[in-house]
């Protein structure tokens, strides 16, 4: 299966590109509060540099400011700070004219809610844990109906599984509610019913189409999830456990899932579906999207990726044409192995 897409040499030299990273300047060493982020965003500098040679870098909001000297915005700041920040880039993008990477604001909006996104599958009829929301200021709420077992308590827009924590009984969650909610920045938070499954991911790029390429499934089936933090997805390389799914009746169900999913929140240029798998019973529940998620080489969408043949670099390059042409930055895109 060849998914790549390839911008053509006149557009290679032609286009002027921004990226917008946290870490894009720097020199490719874990940050003491991102971790190994800023490796990551050290790695997407370089091979963006390989692809397109008129690369410019910002790592603030504020360098999208001034009027735009770029034909297109790569922004992968999505931790800004701030709650909801991951929508700013595209939203300056939206505001200067500028095509970029991602999504419209407002499909990110629903992408970073875990529970708009729930409800988005349930209504397409998939499978999701029993949750509940909880918003800061919101109207007073009882106990969910499934307080009696366990439960995953974290912010409603977390990523990295920050704020992320197993909570035994009600007593425990509503405590860690209460602290995500008496943040600096208050969050809104997600209770659910804990899934006790394996872990799938379902990595979505551009199709030359313009509609989703699905990428091998993966399949996470190591350490118990619940005792995962926030830590270790900034310091380790876990990814590197996930396989890909070598199960095929599961990897169909899940795929059909997905499609129906679709017209809800597309188009966008690339992310991951996450799942749990229940082997026992055969049942699989829908967790969540992450749009714009971690393109770093050792991460999970790029590791599925490679299981296809295909380098790192050409990952990249597949999800930067295939925004071009949905967005008309581009007419035409080279496929495969297409001169």
């Amino acid at each position: 299966m060849d998914l790549r897409l390839k911008l053509t040499d006149e557009d290679r030299q032609r286009l002027k590109v921004m990226l917008l990273a946290k870490h894009a300047l720097g020199d490719g060493r874990p940050d003491a509060q991102d971790g190994l982020h800023a490796v990551y965003h050290h790695e997407l500098r370089e091979t963006l540099a390989a692809i397109v040679p008129n690369l410019s870098i910002g790592t603030r909001y504020t360098d999208l400011f001034d009027p735009p000297d770029h034909d297109f915005l790569f922004t992968m700041l999505n931790r800004g700070g701030f709650k909801n920040s991951e929508m700013l880039g595209p939203l300056f993008a939206m505001w200067r004219g500028v095509p970029h990477l991602g999504a419209s604001p407002i499909l990110r909006g629903i992408g970073d809610d875990k529970h708009l996104t729930k409800l988005c599958a349930r209504a397409r009829g998939i499978l999701t844990p029993d949750s509940e929301v909880y918003r800061h200021g919101g109207v007073p709420q009882d106990p969910p109906a499934f307080a009696d077992g366990p439960m995953m308590v974290k912010p409603n827009a977390s990523s990295a599984s920050w704020g992320v924590k197993a909570c035994a009984d009600w007593t425990e969650a509503r405590d860690h509610i209460d602290a995500l909610m008496a943040e600096e920045t208050p969050h809104d938070v997600i209770v659910e019913r804990f899934v006790d499954g394996i872990e799938v991911a379902v990595p979505v790029v551009p199709g030359a189409d313009g509609g989703p390429a699905f990428l091998p499934v993966m399949i996470y089936d190591g350490e118990d999830l619940r005792h995962r933090t926030y830590r270790e997805k900034r310091f380790r390389e876990l990814d590197t456990e996930w396989r890909v799914c070598d199960d095929d009746d599961l990897e169909n169900r899940i795929l059909d899932a997905v499609r129906r999913l679709m017209p809800e929140i597309w188009p966008f240029d690339f992310g991951r579906f996450e799942f749990k798998y229940v082997p026992e019973t055969g049942e699989f529940f829908f967790i969540e999207l992450n749009m714009s998620c971690n393109l770093w080489s050792k991460k999970t969408v790029s590791n599925s990726w490679r299981s296809l043949g295909h380098s790192h670099e050409s990952l990249i390059e597949t999800i930067l044409a295939g925004s071009m042409l949905r967005q008309g930055v581009i007419e035409r895109v080279l496929t495969g192995d297409e001169p």
